[in-house]
């Protein structure tokens, strides 16, 4: 295991440089960062524009091939992204905002994945009854309304809800209140300001997760193995939840490696609607600022998620089938 950790991880090292790369490269085709000052008032002279974007190293009179090599060589030798457009360090808002972003995707990614999982058995086995059509139509109706506005739909519940009961009871703006002082209140503010852009997240994330449990589900119950266990005097919950949910999981597993960039695209937009300064919104803002280290940079960070997911996702392929070894 061990081993092959070790040889995923420089792999995975490889891609994500690969990666990063070319997304810097296609940074710099698609990116004007002179855009930025051309539209003030006053104008900068062109020779201070060109101070700034040399100095950031995004200057579009060097050649691209230069500024590339510049810009990966402080990567491998410092672990330096560069400089966003304000000067700050894009290497320390990385930090900064993924430790907020994982908040999110982690819990909203674990929430979809296991009532994703729980519906998608539970339709299979109540297969055209009412709770299987419930169900169905359900997550079809989430699946076609677009994650972000789910979350102004929730937001719009929640305000409805708090203005019911008399009280703040939800908070959807931001990450936190600032300001509040007591470990229990500091908590409960977290928890009221995570709870829906992770009610969004997660229901996206089942939603999509329960439909493609349902069809694997279905494939095993009339399975072979499935009639021996009966057989053996196990009961009918028994044998599917050892036999057959098992089984069932395996597809799953690979499907969650290839559906995770989704979750990603998802939470980046409810990061916007929800006020919360991760990598989300970062992306998004450095994309509309012309801001060429902190787009790549970006990119970066989704591509350590995927693959990280990716490996995931093979761990679990192995520890439900005992005819794969790693």
């Amino acid at each position: 295991m061990i081993v092959y950790l070790i040889r995923r991880f420089i792999n995975y090292a490889i891609l994500s440089m690969i990666a990063t790369v070319m997304a810097y490269v296609l940074a710099c085709l698609a990116l004007d960062p002179k855009a930025r000052y051309l539209g003030r008032n006053p104008r900068p002279s062109d020779e201070a524009i060109n101070h700034i974007l040399n100095r950031l190293g995004t200057n579009p009179d060097d050649p691209i091939l230069s500024r590339t090599m510049h810009w990966f060589t402080q990567i491998i030798f410092h672990g330096n992204f560069g400089q966003e457009y304000n000067y700050t360090s894009v290497s320390h808002d990385m930090f900064v905002r993924s430790g907020v972003s994982l908040q999110l995707l982690l819990l909203g990614s674990f929430l979809g994945a296991f009532f994703g999982v729980a519906l998608g058995v539970w339709g299979a086995v109540r297969q055209y009854k009412a709770s299987d059509q419930i169900v169905t139509y359900s997550s079809y109706l989430v699946l076609a309304t677009p994650v972000f506005v789910l979350g102004v739909l929730l937001m719009i519940v929640a305000t409805n809800f708090n203005n019911a009961v008399g009280h703040q009871v939800i908070q959807f703006t931001g990450q936190y209140t600032p300001g509040l002082n007591g470990t229990w209140n500091i908590l409960q503010d977290r928890v009221s300001h995570l709870f829906l852009p992770t009610l969004a997240l997660s229901m996206f994330g089942a939603a999509e997760y329960s439909r493609y449990q349902r069809n694997a589900m279905l494939d095993v119950l009339s399975a072979d193995y499935i009639r021996t266990a009966r057989s053996k005097g196990r009961t009918r919950g028994a044998a599917m939840v050892r036999h057959g949910v098992r089984v069932a999981l395996i597809p799953m597993s690979t499907y969650f490696a290839y559906s995770f960039g989704t979750l990603i695209a998802g939470s980046t937009f409810l990061e916007k609607v929800f006020s919360w300064h991760g990598m989300g919104e970062f992306a998004l803002d450095s994309i509309i600022k012309n801001d060429i280290n902190a787009t790549a940079a970006s990119i970066f960070y989704v591509s350590v998620l995927v693959l990280i997911s990716s490996t995931l996702a093979e761990v679990l392929y192995a520890a439900l089938d005992p005819r794969v070894r790693i």
